[in-house]
């Protein structure tokens, strides 16, 4: 079944009889399902389970639920999300190439996809393609809300078939998809049918361009494209080619521009100089190069030497009209070197990993007004000055500010607030959401403290049968995570714990840990803080950034990480995107482990002093 595709516009498609959903960047797939089989098939007519087995194994595990509903057939777009608005294109298509059983396996656990999906076909057997859209989208809604699947896409949520919603409104969805750097938005007709292989203008695609200034170089004598590129430090750097977007009589006009002065000539390319300014909207960048490039229009006003590779990255991300990065160029960090709009562009990436941990969170941060190179402060009252969509509450006589959205974040950022610091609950829970172990070693020599103790402690965890997160602290130690189900137990209960815990530690190796509250009389011991997990107390929150030279992040760990080459300067800023696209995020179960959490048994064996034999 080849699927129906809509249309490119660079017009906004507006009226009472369109709606709009969030496209997303990954491959087309049409799910097929009858009470014998399954497949999930490509737009290409590939074969999509075998290299994402994660897909079938959970709707394996749910087949009991999903029974009823066969043969059913889905429209839909398989993806790695990187936020509700984005799927990460890159990492989706080395899903695609990959060949080896083993490491197909490896990344389904890690990092597994997530299939959106968007129509409905055939349920039940009831072929579905001749009824209007709102129709199909009220069936498929239906059939998501009874199964309970998610209702919106979800990157933290384990359940990996999710369903895209429509909106009414586009301005509504338009800035969160420009705001989460999203591909763009589908346009549909409410009355449209589902027409197999066609190109349809009842469908209309309009996208989240980019757009770069940058200068000509070649012409390809075989195809007609145009090849761009910007200066980077005197040298020239090839960022794509482009075709698209030229009326005939411009793309005329370049040619006999380029012809006119050229420098040199080969079987397939005429060579110009840099001279020729364009303006060019595209998607992203991959693998150094653009996709989707168009012509936009031509930069007269420039020269080549305006075209360079800074002003390029700066341009890589959207940010919505009313933050405004102050300073971009300003330097935050010297090794690495990290300007500010570098560091805005870490918190728009790493937002759908952090804000989940700061959302409902009274918020203190660390500010730095000089970057690294001046003194901090530590800032617990929202300033007078903070925009509207700033959220706070109050909390004995303090107004904190509340994070729960991207533009805050960014507003933060944009403050030089370097250390996201929260409670251990939300403002909606009576008691802890989490227990925490901060293993704080005297000083980062002794970091292979923090690792004894956490691989002590991890031995106890899988004993009791109790699901741990660990992350760096980004400074000199390490912090384990216990998710517990919200307004479940209070500090006193956690306390029996977190105190078990500490004395067994000093009991295994009293040369190692310690519970001793003077500094002085600690020695070259690790201190297990378990006071310190309290009400009103803060921890760093995953991810944050922090306020060392080295550019360190609070960075989620796998278990197996934690061995004796592990090092806290090994995360910085730098290196914090790139390691997720790669190895996935350590902490993408917390939230679900947080229901499953079997800690009510352990705390009435304590309470009852029967503490059992470790």
């Amino acid at each position: 079944m080849k699927p129906m595709l809509p249309s490119l516009t660079f017009e906004v498609p507006k009226g009472n009889d369109w709606l709009y959903e969030v496209k997303y960047d990954g491959f087309r797939a049409i799910l097929h399902w009858d009470h014998n089989e399954m497949s999930l098939i490509s737009r290409n007519g590939k074969p999509l389970l075998n290299i994402f087995p994660e897909i079938c194994s959970f709707l394996e595990a749910n087949k009991e639920k999903l029974k009823p509903y066969l043969p059913l057939t889905f429209d839909g777009e398989l993806v790695f999300l990187e936020n509700a608005y984005k799927s990460q294109f890159s990492t989706i298509q080395v899903r695609g190439r990959m060949r080896s059983l083993s490491r197909i396996a490896e990344k389904a656990k890690a990092s597994p996809c997530h299939l959106l999906i968007f129509d409905v076909l055939k349920i039940k057997g009831k072929p579905l393609k001749n009824e209007d859209y709102l129709s199909r989208k009220k069936t498929l809604y239906d059939f998501f809300k009874k199964c309970n699947l998610p209702l919106m896409p979800d990157e933290m949520n384990t359940k990996l078939v999710q369903y895209i919603p429509f909106f009414n409104d586009f301005n509504e969805i338009w800035e969160k998809v420009v705001l989460f750097n999203g591909e763009g938005i589908v346009a549909k007709q409410k009355t449209n049918k589902w027409e197999e292989g066609k190109r349809t203008t009842l469908w209309l695609k309009y996208k989240n361009w980019k757009y770069v200034s940058c200068f000509i170089t070649a012409y390809e004598k075989t195809n007609g494209y145009f090849y761009v590129s910007v200066y980077q430090d005197n040298m020239v750097i090839s960022i794509g080619q482009f075709i698209f977007g030229l009326k005939p009589d411009e793309k005329k006009a370049l040619f006999e521009i380029i012809k006119a002065n050229k420098t040199d000539e080969d079987n397939k390319y005429i060579y110009v100089e840099p001279a020729i300014c364009v303006e060019v909207k595209y998607l992203e960048l991959y693998e150094g190069q653009m996709r989707e490039p168009h012509f936009h229009q031509f930069r007269f006003d420039l020269s080549p030497n305006d075209c360079t590779y800074h002003q390029f990255i700066q341009k890589q991300k959207n940010f919505p009209s009313d933050i405004d990065v102050t300073h971009p160029d300003k330097p935050l960090w010297a090794e690495p070197s990290i300007q500010k709009i570098d560091y805005i562009h870490y918190l728009q990436e790493i937002s759908p990993y952090m804000l989940p941990f700061l959302k409902n969170r009274l918020l203190t941060v660390i500010r730095y007004p000089h970057g690294i190179f001046g003194d901090p402060f530590y800032q617990k009252n929202c300033p007078e000055y903070a925009p509207e969509f700033v959220e706070t509450e109050m909390s004995d006589e303090i107004n904190y500010i509340i994070c729960n959205q991207l533009k805050t974040l960014l507003w933060l950022g944009n403050q030089l607030a370097f250390e996201f610091h929260i409670p251990f609950q939300t403002t909606l829970s009576k008691g802890p959401s989490e227990i925490v172990f901060d293993l704080d070693p005297p000083s980062r020599d002794a970091f292979g403290l923090a690792i004894k103790a956490a691989l002590l402690i991890k031995e106890i965890f899988e004993q009791l049968e109790l699901i741990s997160f660990i992350k760096t602290s980004g400074n000199k130690g390490l912090q384990i995570y216990l998710p517990l189900p919200e307004n479940t137990y209070t500090y006193d209960e956690t306390r029996l714990f977190t105190a078990f815990i500490a004395q067994y530690l000093v009991t295994k190796d009293p040369a190692s840990f310690t519970i001793e509250r003077m500094k002085k009389n600690r020695g070259n011991r690790l201190y297990v803080d378990y006071i310190q997990h309290a009400e009103g107390k803060t921890i760093i929150a995953p991810y944050s950034p922090r306020g060392t030279k080295e550019a360190t992040v609070a960075a989620p760990l796998y278990w197996e990480e934690v061995n004796e080459h592990l090092k806290v300067e090994n995360f910085q800023i730098p290196q914090m995107i790139k390691r997720i696209h790669n190895k996935g995020n350590p902490f993408h179960t917390y939230f679900e482990a947080k229901e499953k959490q079997k800690f009510g048994p352990i705390l009435e064996i304590l309470r009852n002093k029967n503490l059992p034999s470790l």
